[in-house]
């Protein structure tokens, strides 16, 4: 095979299977969704040890397919739960769950994927040793943006695990049988890893009610309560809409009519349901007399079932108009007012791919937001939310937060217990009829800088602490039993540094246009892809210098465009017209990549180990995933600044001339 098209397949390979791995073993192992971030961390380390391990061994790496499969048996044939308790970070999930403990279970996920993804790390690093270094890194960038692509139309289409895993096991094969010159060729063994894979997704895709959305696996079940008939829809695993009729649902969950008890309007007027899901909240809003019914929903498939299984066919009804989309992002670009809007329980099951702790919801439970959403009010207008809440302290922080925004308090109705609650709140306080409210010693709001408003103080949770200490622990251990002495890359620690700071600068690029366009899958898609072509445009700009520019100029320029970014505040960005955010976001986030990476290409180019500085680079990206949970405590903001303190070791630290090369 030619070298440079191994290169882009081997890169696509390694890219997909990162991807599908993230949304696979969220999709099958209970609750890994919410910590997703643990894949992307196996997946660094891992390619960092492919690349450390091609320099030492000329074997094939066929260990990788049969690992792929042997994954995929274990989970589908083992049921495992990541058991989630304690009061002081919510997960939106089962009320009672088991499993091992949090800390045994992540570790375990983070070595299973570092094994699987070393194998394309492996294939990759030896195309890169064998090519100049700026000529395999472009290829390599090729590669990546190709398989962010490809993953992106297998979401568009809502393709079945099969189909991942058809991709992945076949390019696994192709690259594995048809090796470079003096490689040596192996079919039989991945071909039958890889068969043995796509029979394990076959028989997961065939089930019964088994469907899949851009960011769930969906399964719905017909269940009987009492004398009534339900279809219960999970996702994850994990119960979370019932579509039955809407006389049903009111008599169970009275939280869905108590906002409009609490108000003087006869009518609901012109209704935005945000969390529209399958329909129930749109049917309730059309029986108080909506005339029109704005319907928000993130996830395109659970409002397809909703307009296909839901008795009372509130889809279907000409006053519904329906918007895939994310609800901050619907409030931020419309300019429509409303006399009712509703929060109906938008709880997310998993995290905004690249980021540490966003949620999809996370944003609609700001300051800012429920402060947008007011503005979106007409005079006598009303704003209300519900969910089962999990904890009081929750329902307080909203209570606080509406209360702040709106200037006078909300009404709140708990059903059963404190937790489970209906916080609703008229634009005008003489508008709104409030019965007696319980006691809350409620969190402070959260702003759009701290969006967890899962967690109750800025702190650094201990499960998270822990898991994270073994990750940095088991990654030691396995640098150091395939890489040999560490000492071997510690010539390049000005580029694991780099690659530290970079993982961060591509987490505040995730969370800013998250805020500024949304968290849905396409925006992030589009941020991915748009992280790789700055990076290639920086290789390209830098390989057509005569010569690569000094470090001293480099770094300068890095330090401007992250001035640039830390000074330029995101609420500003967010009241310019879409067009114009567009252009300034895409600036403030992506010039201090491209810089950054033009210094990582100018040191890159001189380097006499390629593979090793690469894995230092990658390993150094792994840390930066690490120090991305500092936000919790920081906030997303000041990531540049801890980003700029890497930077500037790296630049105390730079190599000159590589004492190999020289």
């Amino acid at each position: 095979m030619p070298l440079r098209l191994r290169l882009v397949l081997a890169s696509m390979l390694m890219l997909f299977l990162e991807l599908a791995l993230i949304r696979w073993l969220g999709a099958n192992i209970l609750h890994l969704s919410y910590f997703s971030n643990v894949v992307l961390l196996g997946s660094f380390l891992g390619v960092g040890l492919g690349f450390l391990r091609a320099s030492r061994s000329t074997r094939p790496p066929l260990y990788f397919v049969v690992a792929l499969a042997g994954l995929a048996l274990l989970v589908r044939v083992v049921p495992v739960t990541i058991d989630r308790s304690g009061s002081d970070l919510i997960f939106f999930t089962s009320l009672h769950t088991t499993g091992p403990p949090v800390w045994v279970v992540l570790p375990v996920v983070f070595s299973c994927v570092a094994v699987v993804m070393a194998g394309p790390g492996e294939l990759v690093a030896r195309c890169f040793a064998a090519l100049p270094r700026l000529d395999a890194y472009r290829w390599d960038l090729v590669g990546s943006l190709l398989g962010v692509l490809l993953f992106t139309l297998i979401s568009y289409l809502r393709a079945p695990s099969v189909a991942w895993g058809t991709i992945a096991g076949g390019l696994s094969v192709l690259l594995l049988a048809w090796p470079a010159a003096g490689e040596r060729r192996s079919a039989v063994v991945p071909g039958v890893a890889a068969a043995g894979l796509v029979a394990v997704l076959l028989v997961e895709s065939l089930g019964a009610g088994v469907s899949w959305s851009p960011y769930y696996k969906v399964e719905t079940l017909s269940v009987r309560k009492g004398t009534d008939s339900l279809t219960v829809v999970l996702v994850n695993g994990v119960p979370h809409q019932n579509i039955a009729p809407l006389a049903t649902r009111l008599k169970f969950e009275p939280q869905y009519s108590l906002p409009y008890q609490r108000t003087d309007r006869t009518t609901a007027g012109d209704v935005l349901v945000v969390g529209a899901g399958n329909g129930v909240d749109v049917a309730q809003a059309l029986a108080r007399g909506a005339t029109r019914v704005d319907a928000v929903e993130i996830d395109p498939r659970i409002q397809q079932l909703g307009s296909e299984l839901n008795p009372n066919r509130p889809y279907a009804d000409p006053r519904v108009h329906v918007h895939i989309d994310d609800g901050r992002a619907f409030l931020q670009g419309t300019d429509r007012t409303f006399d009712t809007v509703i929060f109906a329980l938008p709880d997310s099951l998993t995290l905004v791919a690249g980021a540490s702790q966003i949620r999809l919801e996370s944003y609609l439970f700001t300051l800012e937001s429920f402060q947008a959403v007011r503005r979106h009010l007409r005079p006598g207008g009303e704003f209300a939310m519900y969910n089962g809440y999990r904890q009081p302290w929750l329902v307080g922080r909203y209570a606080n937060t509406v209360q702040e925004a709106f200037g006078h308090q909300p009404c709140i109705d708990t059903i059963d217990n404190l937790s489970n609650a209906v916080i609703t709140v008229a634009r005008e306080p003489e508008h709104q009829r409030c019965g007696p409210a319980p006691q809350l010693d409620g969190a402070a709001p959260v702003t759009d800088a701290r969006p967890f408003p899962y967690l109750r103080t800025p702190s650094l949770p201990s499960l998270y602490l822990w898991t994270l200490l073994g990750i940095l622990a088991i990654s030691l251990v396995a640098v150091r039993l395939v890489g040999g002495s560490i000492r071997r890359m510690s010539r390049y620690r000005d580029l694991f540094l780099l690659g530290a700071a970079f993982l961060l600068l591509e987490t505040r690029a995730v969370t800013g246009f998250a805020l500024l366009f949304g968290t849905t899958w396409v925006v992030n898609a589009i941020v991915f892809a748009g992280v790789l072509v700055a990076v290639l445009l920086a290789v390209e700009v830098t390989r057509r210098l005569p010569r690569p520019p000094a470090a001293p100029v480099a770094y300068g320029l890095l330090a401007l465009s992250l001035a640039v970014a830390a000074l330029v505040p995101p609420g500003w960005l967010l009241g310019l017209p879409v067009s114009q955010r567009l252009v300034a976001s895409v600036v403030v986030a992506f010039l201090p990549i491209f810089t950054a990476n033009v210094v990582f290409a100018s040191r890159f180019a001189g380097t006499a180990d390629p593979t090793s500085a690469f894995a230092a680079n990658l390993l150094g990206a792994m840390v930066g995933g690490c120090l991305e949970y500092t936000a919790l405590i920081i906030g997303y903001p000041w990531l540049i600044a801890v980003a700029a303190a890497l930077y500037l070791g790296a630049f105390l630290t730079r190599g000159g001339v590589d004492p190999l090369r020289s």
